[in-house]
């Protein structure tokens, strides 16, 4: 038996609150035929769509054979919906590109039934509906009251429990609508068939019980029940599932059947994928090419080590820090006094740092040096002694000829400064490495 108690659908239309379906109740017997009558806009399709689970109600609720639906997940949803519910659209929602067969069969394949289970249960259905003789046919081969039989098939193919009908005999003429009640009068003989129309004589000439609602509320009910206290019977039903092949299957033939189509997405989407493809691989291209000018700019400017360093950044922060202060010494309170600039200045100078360049270079030597020796274009040792040379053979005896007095003249007085100034290796420098 299905109950709904008090039950409220509200849409929020801007800053209004539209009442769909405003506190309606009432109770179905579980096999009767009723017909929902009213105007358009009254609510009819909503109500239908709660008790299908199509929609939520907001408030209120709806009994089950005794179990609330308060508490129902998706998955309960789900569940009641594929084993206690045959829908029957005006439209029939077909799929149009299946056979007959395949769409009836299709609420079985969502259950996971086997396939030839399937196949005879769904020709049972159309049997019934009188299509057995048609099964092979596409639906656009069909009339607007064949499809509508159809319709009726795949609602049955799951021995529902209840059939909700939204407008079955809305798309059709006169006479194939007679045959439509009809056949829906002979399914309400064993189970609950309710029923959205706007064609009272068609409602009072087949239905065994009409309800009428006006704004959301029912204002007549012809045979109502009498108010039942009916226990919770427990059922277990088994939730829908499908197989990986059988969704793998149905996306093959979808893609199948519509060869241009996935022809012309293919296309596309091969278009995106070399595009990105092409991107990153210029993208990486270019990287590549950067790190080579880099790694080839930084080989022309070596890095260099001396046994002594001095932090520049102290020596620079004092002189930035210096604000309005005179060079010169200042006398206070008969005090002679530095500036603060020299003294950090100084105080930079006497913390330099001697570094032990012997055991660098035997590290350098060593098997644990490669990393260094395998990144670098020369490796180079400069021992800081500068040679004297003298020539005995000359007209006035022995004569100094290496050029350390001329550097000296020119003002260099380290073999370093000459390197930096005209590129001349010292003939102490060692080179133990090239690249």
């Amino acid at each position: 038996m299905l109950q709904c108690k008090n039950i409220v659908k509200e849409y929020y239309s801007g800053d209004e609150i539209v009442h769909a379906v405003n506190g309606l109740s009432v109770t179905f017997r579980d096999n009767e035929f009723v017909s929902i009558l009213g105007p358009s806009g009254c609510g009819k399709t909503t109500f239908l769509n709660i008790i299908g689970g199509l929609d939520q109600y907001t408030s209120g609720d709806l009994i089950i054979n005794g179990k609330s639906t308060k508490e129902y997940t998706d998955k309960d949803w789900d569940t009641y919906r594929n084993h206690r519910i045959g829908f029957i659209f005006q439209s029939y929602n077909l799929i149009m590109h299946q056979s007959v067969l395949k769409n009836v069969e299709m609420s079985l394949t969502l259950s996971g039934v086997p396939k030839e289970e399937r196949k005879k249960r769904a020709i049972a259905a159309l049997e019934k509906v009188g299509l057995k003789d048609q099964i092979n046919k596409k639906p656009t081969q069909m009339s607007g009251g064949q499809m509508q039989r159809v319709a009726i098939a795949r609602a049955l193919v799951n021995d529902p429990e209840i059939v909700l009908a939204d407008e079955p005999t809305g798309a059709l003429d006169s006479e194939t609508s007679v045959q439509i009640m009809e056949l829906l009068k002979e399914i309400a003989r064993d189970r609950l068939v309710i029923m959205v129309t706007h064609n009272p004589e068609l409602a009072e000439r087949y239905s065994t019980r009409i309800v009428r609602l006006k704004d959301g509320k029912m204002i007549s009910d012809s045979m109502p029940v009498k108010e039942v206290k009916e226990e919770a019977k427990e059922q277990k039903l088994k939730r829908p599932s499908m197989s990986f092949w059988t969704a793998l299957s149905l996306s093959f033939n979808n893609l199948m059947t519509k060869k241009g189509r996935t022809l012309l997405t293919s296309f596309a989407g091969s278009i995106g994928i070399i595009g990105i493809g092409l991107i990153m691989s210029l993208s990486n291209g270019v990287q590549d090419y950067i790190t080579r000018v880099e790694n080839d700019t930084m080989a022309d400017y070596p890095i260099e080590l001396k046994d002594n360093t001095m932090d520049m950044s102290v020596m620079m922060s004092a002189m930035m820090d210096m604000q309005d202060e005179t060079e010169a010494s200042e006398m206070e309170d008969g005090k002679i006094t530095t500036s603060k600039m020299v003294e950090s200045i100084l105080d930079s100078i006497s913390s330099s740092k001697t570094n032990n360049l012997a055991e660098f270079k035997k590290y350098l030597e060593s098997d644990q040096g490669d990393e260094f020796t395998s990144t670098a274009k020369a490796i180079e040792y400069s021992y800081g002694m500068d040679m004297t040379v003298f020539n005995s053979n000359s007209d006035y005896g022995l004569v100094r000829v290496s050029p350390n007095e001329l550097i000296d003249k020119l003002g260099f007085s380290q073999m370093g400064q000459v390197q930096s100034a005209f590129g001349v290796s010292s003939p102490m420098n060692q080179e133990i490495w090239t690249q």
